[in-house]
């Protein structure tokens, strides 16, 4: 299901406990409709809007938290591709192999991440960018320095490329969504809830049907953006290309002139 699906189920939910809070109004007995009574309703329904408030918080927080980490993890695969390329670059024609198996790793991630229209989406965590990565850190561990520079950049070579395979590893692990349905869930059902009690306490007029309706747009649009901060590559939100696509064209540059 989609985000955008997701969040117009909620608007609609929302907005029928509005509705059936205005029903109730009508078809209660006059003495649940007593002024103690509601009171007592308001009160249940301020803590209720303050636990609700602060869940929202809370997952607003954690979706953005999420996506900022996927965000510096990704700047830093970036970062470590081009570091690794140009230690390669410096090393010498032996390690073009190595170099070659790169540039095809960092291709096939930015198609897994932002295909082209038409193109499936894969994700992070794709078999095939993973084999090229290790392929190339195979290569770089066959190369036979012959002297104390290859050696040393060899070394450096190799730290690079465990440095961008964890970096990967960071972004497989943080990919997946950090929101838990369940919370989501209970938060809608509070909200609903809180909505019967505004039907309930409020006249059945024009206005105060459209207030339910742009309060409930409100809420749904607050939920829309929790799920598109929560998926990092995918979505409206999804985090840009531009880092990655950056180190492709410094790789494909530096290739073509050696």
């Amino acid at each position: 299901m989609s985000d955008l699906v997701t969040s117009l189920i909620v608007v609609a939910c929302v907005f029928a406990g509005g509705g059936v809070g205005l029903q109730m109004h009508r078809v209660l007995p006059p003495h649940h409709l007593a002024k103690e009574t509601l009171d007592v309703v308001r009160l249940g329904t301020g803590m209720v809007s303050v636990l609700a408030s602060l869940v929202f918080g809370l997952l607003i927080a954690t979706a953005k938290s999420g996506s900022d980490a996927a965000d510096h993890a990704m700047r830093a695969y970036a970062a470590d591709t081009i570091l690794l390329d140009r230690t390669l670059r410096s090393y010498g024609p032996e390690a073009a192999k190595s170099r070659d198996l790169l540039r095809r790793s960092t291709e096939r991630t930015l198609r897994d991440l932002w295909p082209e229209p038409g193109e499936a989406f894969i994700g992070i965590n794709d078999p095939s960018a993973d084999d090229l990565l290790a392929r190339a850190q195979e290569a770089i561990e066959v190369l036979r320095p012959t002297g104390p520079q290859q050696t040393w950049l060899q070394q450096q070579a190799l730290q690079q490329g465990s440095s961008l395979v964890r970096q990967r590893w960071l972004l497989i692990e943080q990919a997946g969504p950090n929101v838990r349905p369940m919370i989501l869930i209970v938060l809608v059902m509070w909200t609903v809830a809180i909505f019967v009690s505004f039907g309930l306490n409020a006249p059945r007029n024009a206005t105060v049907v459209g207030a339910f309706l742009i309060i409930s747009l409100a809420i749904g649009r607050a939920v829309f953006l929790i799920l598109e901060m929560d998926s990092q590559f995918e979505g409206f939100l999804r985090l840009s290309e531009l880092p990655l696509r950056n180190a492709l064209a410094q790789l494909g540059r530096e290739v073509g002139g050696t």
